[in-house]
């Protein structure tokens, strides 16, 4: 096991085709965790294990490995940069101390790239950043760092330039040691070879090394004095680096092109430099639910057993959990408790991963991220502990799916066995979901996107040989209110040997899109004293019928729900009788209120050479796209806008037909709205 300040839990964060698989399988070939590189189009990255993943050169599972650099381990998790996974990213995120976000030198700041860095600043993550494909045509140093600044608000510190770009790129200049460095061809860029700098590389890299000790200056008090001085050293720099990577008050950039083997051990030298240990990261929170109380959670392997389960996959019928580790030890056959769940559990096997083999552990500590079997109830988001520790750790954000396709069995058996695809599908992933129409028998696949259900149809036809009628895709939307309204509910009814009876008034307010729901009691019914029972027997009520509106059957978001007065009768007022009274109330207020079908809106980006930028927004527009902001990106047109998802099918096929296949897509969820 590593010692905890030698030790980095990293993940590799970027848009799609940024180069994030590529530059993992360059940084597993120099640790020496593999010895032959594997390339992402030939469909032989280590990583991309998934057949989906070979056949379309994308990653759609986050992949963890653990390697060494310098003495220091490294659990590594390459992310999806697809949109339709961004779950992965998510529960990825959640459990890493550092990341290194991945940007292509041509295309700069991409629509993804913009959603994992928020991911990872929302968690509080320290990053590196790799500007990548510096051998492309079009190749724009200065021009991402700009980017970097505009549209994700870091501060950028160049670590090390690029000499030349394109076809003219050659190596890279060490801005800290001013080195130059050449990555040997004939090794596969193993062997790098540092020299002293010429005049024409000196006086290339002093402008940029000035800057660099500014930004830095600025950014560090410490170094600022000893820089006003002109009085530090090659540590003091590196300290001051460090500091303020932690501290997230910049971030480091490096320059290189994994596909041709440069720069990406000055990317390892950074992670084991600047990037955070387990003991350098702010400890999470974990909730007393008994108390109430918040206490953060030290990383200590002496503390009782803490950790979060971030990923689940059934494996051969037997659930496999991958787990991070906060405090405490595990070893094979420690009895734990699913703190979430209210079970006990016994680990039987322990591992830490290498994409899809394994390697047996005796035991783990705080700081770690490894797989366990043995977790039978254990859910995407849970909290595991030791036995008598019944602390838990914040869940994982999980996302709404917004398309939906319906799926019909050719015959019984079938049936059976399309169940249990569809059943353990949705365990591995928090976004899918199934429900049965009980009108039509037909099961009711809902995710991210096409994508996202497309490689779930295609799994089930290659694992479980299933391939059932597939209905066309459906949106899901939700509903609102468009005004205020307001209802009495009275129930009365005897059922059974008891009479029930619940009698109240409240109100229904819209809120702001995206503000959520929220139901509250007002001061006159705070007054009465209402039992417990009953209060929470009223919020039920709510919470339940808010779960279909009256327009559309979907749920109900962002409204207000005020109870204004609640009517009891001695002997005859019961939590049932209130509960029922309740969903009457909201239904009729609902429906007093006007209400509004919402459906998922996307933000939209193309990516189109000016030739073609005329056809593309037209056929934007035919869609009901609504064009916000047009710019310049990589020698390209880059048109972002807004769209409702209903309008959007086809609409990828139709701009690769117009643009004679030289437009890029992305779309990725907004918010539901009226269209």
């Amino acid at each position: 096991m590593a010692a905890l300040p030698s030790l980095r839990n990293i993940g590799i964060i970027a848009h799609i085709d940024a180069g994030k698989t590529t530059l993992t399988e360059r940084i597993l070939f120099y640790t020496r965790k593999i010895h032959r590189l594997g390339e992402v189009h030939d469909g032989t990255a280590a990583m991309d294990f998934l057949p989906e993943e070979q056949e379309r050169g994308i990653t759609i599972s986050s992949a963890c490995t653990t390697c060494a650099w310098n003495d220091v381990v490294v659990n590594l998790i390459d992310t999806p940069g697809h949109v339709d996974f961004t779950i992965e990213v998510e529960r990825s995120l959640r459990v890493l101390d550092g990341a290194v976000g991945v940007f292509c030198a041509v295309s700069g700041v991409e629509p993804q790239s913009e959603t994992v860095w928020r991911q990872s600043e929302r968690f509080g993550v320290p990053k590196l950043a790799f500007v990548n494909k510096m051998d492309r045509p079009g190749a724009d140093f200065s021009a991402v760092l700009d980017a970097l600044r505009a549209r994700l608000h870091a501060l950028p510190l160049p670590l090390n330039m690029p000499v030349g770009a394109a076809d003219s790129f050659s190596g890279l200049i060490d801005l800290v040691r001013l080195e130059r460095l050449d990555f040997d061809h004939a090794t596969q860029g193993a062997t790098v070879t540092r020299r002293v700098l010429t005049d024409a590389e000196q006086a290339l890299a002093a402008p940029w090394r000035e800057r660099m000790l500014e930004t830095l200056a600025d950014s560090d008090e410490t170094f600022l004095d000893a820089y006003l001085a002109e009085s530090f050293s090659l540590p003091d720099i590196l300290a001051a680096i460090r500091r303020a990577t932690l501290a997230r008050r910049l971030t480091p950039v490096l320059a290189g092109s994994a596909l041709r083997n440069i720069g990406v051990q000055p990317v390892l030298d950074a992670v084991a430099d600047y990037l955070p240990s387990p003991l350098d990261i702010k400890p999470p929170l974990a909730l007393d639910p008994e108390s109430g109380e918040c206490r953060p959670v030290p990383c200590d392997t002496q503390a009782p057993l803490l950790a979060l389960v971030f990923k689940v996959l059934m494996d051969g019928g037997r659930k496999l959990a991958f787990l991070r580790l906060y405090a405490g030890t595990l070893r094979e056959g420690d009895a734990c408790r699913a703190v979430t769940r209210k079970e006990n559990e016994r680990v039987s096997r322990l591992y830490r991963l290498h994409a899809d083999r394994r390697e047996q552990l005796a035991l783990a500590s705080a700081g770690d991220i490894v797989a366990v079997i043995g977790l039978r109830h254990a859910h995407t988001g849970d909290t595991v502990s030791a036995p008598g520790e019944i602390r838990v750790l914040e869940r994982i954000t999980t996302y709404a799916p917004v398309i939906s396709r319906a799926l019909e069995p050719r015959n019984a058996d079938e049936g059976k066995a399309l169940d249990e695809a569809l059943a353990r599908f949705t365990t591995e992933d928090p976004t899918l979901t199934v429900d049965l129409d009980e009108g039509s028998g037909h099961r009711i696949l809902s995710g991210m996107g096409e994508l996202h259900l497309d490689v779930v149809l295609e799994r089930m036809r290659r694992e479980y040989a299933v391939a059932p009628r597939v209905g066309n895709p459906q949106v899901i939307r939700r509903e609102t209110v468009a005004r205020p309204g307001v209802a009495d509910g009275l129930f009365e009814r005897e059922l059974g040997d008891q009479l029930h009876h619940g009698d109240l008034s409240l109100a229904v307010a819209p809120r702001e899109r995206g503000a959520g729901n929220v139901i509250v009691f007002s001061p006159e019914t705070e007054n009465t004293a209402l039992p417990r029972a009953l209060r929470g027997a009223i919020l039920q009520g709510v919470e339940d019928t808010l779960l279909s509106g009256p327009a559309t059957g979907y749920p109900v978001q962002d409204v207000a729900v005020r109870i204004t007065a609640v009517r009891r009768r001695e002997g005859a007022s019961t939590a049932p009788g209130f509960q029922m009274a309740a969903g009457l109330a909201v239904r009729q207020a609902l429906e007093a209120a006007r209400p509004l079908p919402l459906e998922p809106i996307m933000a939209v980006e193309i990516s189109v050479p000016e030739d073609w930028l005329g056809s593309a927004i037209g056929l934007f527009g035919a869609h009901g796209g609504k064009v916000e902001a047009l710019e310049e990106r990589g020698g390209q047109k880059c048109v972002q806008g807004l769209a409702p998802l209903a309008r959007l099918f086809g609409f990828s096929t139709e701009l690769r037909s117009a643009t004679q296949g030289r437009a890029g897509l992305m779309l990725r969820f907004a918010r539901f709205d009226t269209a």
